[in-house]
């Protein structure tokens, strides 16, 4: 009688987690990725803007840095406690990914295809209430280095 050892095999990624010369870390494609392909899920601590507020204290001085990812302006995805690599994805000004949201789930997808080598970004698009300020602008500063660079993270105003 012979006994069947079950595994399961983990699906390999199309990615990997390297040093960015955007910024730190970043995920760069180690196999083709064809456009519309979900790649990851945004995992973290769901927690209220309010206890993220109190948690990563912006003193205005130095470029703003969290893993915070909002979800419906009332909740947000705290990827420094629970997250995975998608936290370590960059902005871009020319994006080869988009974020979409289901519910508090939050996905990164390809909307054009990428090759090998060549690092995932998808535009921030940070929104704020207050006047963009060149001030507000540099805080928030772009280094993805594209041709069509805004130089901020910031979203036009509408």
């Amino acid at each position: 009688m012979s006994t069947e050892t079950k595994t399961t095999k983990r699906a390999r990624r199309p990615f990997a987690v390297r040093n960015s010369k955007i910024h730190g870390r970043g995920v760069f494609a180690t196999d083709k990725i064809p456009k519309g392909t979900r790649l990851i899920e945004y995992t973290g601590e769901i927690i209220t803007w309010k206890i993220a507020d109190r948690r990563y204290a912006d003193d205005g001085e130095r470029g703003f840095h969290t893993f915070l990812f909002d979800i419906d302006g009332k909740k947000v995805i705290d990827a420094a406690v629970g997250g995975n690599a998608s936290r370590w994805i960059n902005h871009g000004c020319a994006p080869n990914c988009q974020a979409i949201g289901e519910g508090d789930k939050i996905f990164i997808e390809s909307i054009r295809a990428i090759k090998p080598g060549d690092e995932l970004v998808y535009d921030y698009g940070f929104v704020f209430q207050e006047r963009h300020t060149p001030e507000l602008k540099a805080r928030y500063r772009c280094l993805c280095g594209a041709k069509a660079c805004r130089g901020t993270m910031v979203a036009k105003k509408k």
